[in-house]
């Protein structure tokens, strides 16, 4: 690997135009003020202090700059896994602040190292194996999980709960006392929210409904009505390191317990962030690379953990910011960490009086659209299979809680994997008329039966946990219909073979022999040839080459097997 393919950097800066430069500032600073309230709601999601929300935004975009291979990707904290971080680590920190402030540090740099490991080994094609219909109940059950958490804080009372069943029952339980004026101030927050996403895409209307609440508070004194607020948020940039924590004092099931949340805050991250990369990289015709972005989103959470940030991902919200707002480069990054490093030199004094209800809001209309009815839709409509395993990621996420809920998911889309699978779909074929070739009958009515002849196709490959199925299948079809007296297997859409499925070939050919049965295969590609001729098929069936077809198969003399 050449210094120019691990530096992206090094590709797209040297041609950098300077009619490019506005269309990234522009970008820069809109994305600034997208994010700028959306990370100070996201790190109260993770139960951390307002500013990390900000040190995630601000080194975070630097390092995947260097690094990424995404033009229009926005690197910052997401709602999936801030709430994965604030339900992982109270536990840990025992209610201690700047304890969970120090894990949630030190997690993102246990995720950088699992993102340089899967760099290193190549395995950003395992991420492949997450199916988007298990996705899609996946983010649908984290949305609801992180709406159940925000909900006290919109309607002004304690809330409580360990999971979103129990924090449901509590809001309930406790709407009497409500607080009016914090209620107020959250749905009028919504409603403008709401309305600017419809009429003004891409634009930062949640900066503006903050500014407005935040001026509602200091004029009105709602202080005093028990509206609570973000308080203090300290000045200044970020330090390296964390303040009075040694993670050598860690005890070993703690250091399992953060392990396993870097772990599934690496499959959030990557998975969330190359499919946005993806999106906006299909849509302006250039190509990212996998495994690049394993590097950039490690050296993102690298600098964010060393500067007092937590993990984060490529969120396709902010980057459809991004993209929107004209982005042409990652320069775009740059421009909205100096934007950020700006505010937190000179403007943290001007959020205090953010009220937490708004905040709320802001991460209510943010996770609205990871519930995607219409795909959950269609999954019904389409595949029943794969909306059970939707459902399935969904309940884990609600019964589990987020940190399980990924491993249920991922547990989900193997199983669904392993299922298809294990039962492949077996054709038996007929006569396309007037011609030599053969397809499905079951699919097309108008082909013609083959007479004395049972010819099957199975499609998939043939492994040890899917033979038992086909053979199964074909000897059932075999013995119940009449007049048969050869059966083919053509293993044209069969690209792999396993000893299992040669020693299922050689079984069939045992069983259709006691019938009295001829059996024949042919259209097997090489490896599978190899595969087949290695365990001996061939000097039970004859010669398995690649000359003889299906219908020259069908016309040679049948042999007769005496018992």
């Amino acid at each position: 690997m050449n210094l120019r393919s691990l530096f992206p950097i090094c590709q797209w800066l040297p041609h950098y135009k300077r009619s490019w430069l506005r269309d990234d500032a522009v970008a820069g600073a809109t994305l600034a003020a997208y994010a700028i309230p959306v990370c100070l709601a996201y790190a109260a999601l993770a139960g951390l202090p307002p500013q990390m929300g900000l040190y995630c935004y601000l080194v975070g975009g630097m390092g995947y700059a260097l690094l990424g291979s995404s033009r229009h990707l926005a690197i910052g904290p997401t709602s999936a896994i801030s709430l994965l971080l604030g339900v992982s680590l109270a536990d840990l920190s025992a209610g201690d602040v700047r304890r969970q402030a120090a894990l949630a540090s030190f997690t993102a740099l246990l995720m950088a190292g699992v993102c340089f490991l899967a760099w290193l080994f190549r395995l950003s094609v395992l991420v492949n194996f997450i199916s988007e219909s298990i996705l899609a109940g996946f983010k649908a059950g984290a949305a609801l999980v992180i709406a159940s958490t925000q909900l006290p804080k919109l309607f002004g009372v304690r809330g409580g709960g360990d999971d979103f069943f129990e924090r449901i029952w509590l809001v309930i339980q406790q709407l009497g006392s409500t607080n009016g004026v914090a209620l107020t101030i959250g749905a009028i927050a919504l409603v403008l929210l709401l309305f600017g996403e419809k009429l003004l895409p891409g634009r930062p209307v949640a900066l503006a409904v903050v500014l407005l609440s935040i001026f509602a508070v200091a004029l009105g004194h709602l202080e005093q009505y028990g509206v609570k607020i973000v308080g203090e948020i300290p000045a200044g940039l970020p330090r390296l390191g964390w303040d009075n924590f040694d993670p050598s004092t860690l005890q070993i099931p703690e250091v399992r317990q953060l392990v396993r949340l870097a772990c599934a805050c690496f499959l959030l991250s990557y998975i969330e962030s190359i499919s946005a990369a993806r999106t906006f990289a299909l849509k302006h015709h250039y190509d990212i690379s996998p495994r690049q972005e394993l590097l950039g989103l490690g050296a993102a959470s690298l600098l964010t953990g060393l500067f007092q940030g937590y993990p984060i991902a490529g969120g396709l919200s902010q980057s459809a910011v991004n993209e929107r707002s004209g982005a042409r480069t990652p320069l775009s990054l740059i421009v909205a960490s100096a934007a950020i490093a700006c505010v937190l030199l000179f403007l943290t004094g001007f959020f205090r009086t953010l009220p937490d209800a708004v905040l709320a809001a802001v991460v209510l209309v943010a996770v609205k659209g990871l519930i995607d009815v219409r795909e959950l839709r269609h999954l019904w409509r389409v595949s029943r299979l794969d909306f059970a395993a939707a459902a399935v990621a969904l309940t884990g996420v609600l019964l589990l809680g987020v940190l399980d809920g990924v491993m249920v998911a991922v547990l989900a889309s193997l199983v669904m994997l392993l299922w298809r699978e294990s039962r492949p779909y077996v054709a038996i074929l007929g006569r396309i008329p007037g011609t030599d070739r053969f397809s499905d009958i079951a699919r097309h009515e108008k082909n013609e039966p083959i007479p004395g002849v049972l010819a099957f196709r199975v499609q998939s490959s043939l492994v040890y946990f899917n033979v038992d199925h086909v053979l199964q299948v074909v000897l059932t079809r075999a013995r119940g219909q009449a007049g048969v007296r050869r059966v083919i297997c053509d293993l044209s859409n069969v690209p792999y073979a396993d000893l299992a499925g040669a020693r299922m070939l050689r079984r069939l050919h045992h069983e259709l022999v006691a019938s009295n049965l001829d059996f024949k295969v042919v259209e097997a590609h090489g490896p599978v040839r190899e595969m087949l001729r290695a365990d001996g098929l061939d000097q039970l069936v004859g010669a398995i080459t690649r000359y003889t077809s299906l219908a020259d198969a069908i016309a040679a003399p049948i042999q007769t097997h005496v018992n």
